[in-house]
């Protein structure tokens, strides 16, 4: 049995429909999660490969290789990662800000927005987006993810947004690599035949998804809820390739990371299977 980590939102839905559709191979057992989830299960052995965090491959770069032009990227508004607040964000130091749990990308992403590019120092506290209200009435901002922050975009109660990838757009002129597609080295050494069919599969579905995204979108827009039109215009701002554009952008938050000591200094230059 092979395990294969699949992010649960609706981002993912270009690759995951088609798989859902197509892929009958009941030895590769596809495990759905949050990238929090995933990055902890394929950190401790318990995936194979999957799509996670890119903050979990810089944090243990020795443990992974990248699986080539697969990504889930952004070049400028992404629309699904967001800091909702209630206040400018120019008055965000010393306030407290919820970060979702889901996402260890986000987190690092918006600290360096905020300590890096505003030079604001916030309180930052972890917990439920959607619960914070019974237990936090300090919250001054909170940072959402996936689906979500679609959600949240529906409601009235943060007058000021900033989406994150738009952001760093603006500040760095890259896009931003939120999830990549690692596998761990130990599984690559053992199997990667299995592993180049995986990677095959993979893309293959991602083409084919792409090319039928009006339909995807009519499937699973209703899970947030939003229209297929919406959906369709959410789905086509992300970016599912690894190409050099992004994998620049991946090394300009790596060297970031590197510089905050957050991040493993092997974590450049990146490492691929197959090979680039």
């Amino acid at each position: 049995m092979i395990r294969i980590g699949m992010v649960n939102y609706i981002n993912t839905s270009p690759i995951y429909e088609v798989w859902k559709q197509h892929v009958k191979r009941p030895e590769w057992k596809i495990i759905e999660a949050a990238p929090s989830t995933l990055n902890r299960m394929l950190a401790h052995d318990e995936l194979d490969l999957g799509f996670v965090s890119s903050y979990e491959y810089a944090v243990r770069p020795g443990k992974y290789r990248i699986l080539s032009d697969l990504s889930i990227s952004a070049n400028g508004p992404v629309g699904s990662v967001f800091l909702f607040s209630k206040i400018p964000i120019e008055h965000l130091s010393g306030k407290r800000i919820l970060l979702t749990g889901q996402s260890d990308t986000s987190i690092a992403l918006l600290k360096i927005i905020l300590e890096e590019f505003y030079q604001i120092l916030p309180e930052y506290k972890v917990g439920e987006v959607f619960d914070y209200r019974n237990y936090d009435k300090e919250v001054a901002a909170v940072l959402a993810i996936g689906d979500e922050a679609l959600r949240l975009k529906i409601q009235d109660s943060y007058p000021h947004r900033i989406d994150l990838a738009e952001m760093w757009n603006k500040r760095t002129g890259l896009s931003f690599v939120f999830a990549l597609c690692a596998a761990r080295e130990e599984f690559i050494q053992s199997d990667p035949d299995s592993l180049r069919e995986i990677w095959s599969t993979l893309l293959n579905c991602r083409n084919d998804g792409l090319d039928q995204l009006e339909k995807i979108c009519e499937s699973v827009a209703p899970r947030i809820p939003m229209s297929p039109e919406s959906c369709y215009h959410y789905l086509k701002t992300i970016q599912y390739d690894l190409g050099n554009a992004n994998q620049k952008a991946l090394e300009q938050f790596f060297t970031y990371l590197i510089k905050r000591d957050e991040a493993d200094g092997k974590a450049l230059p990146l490492k691929f299977f197959p090979d680039n």
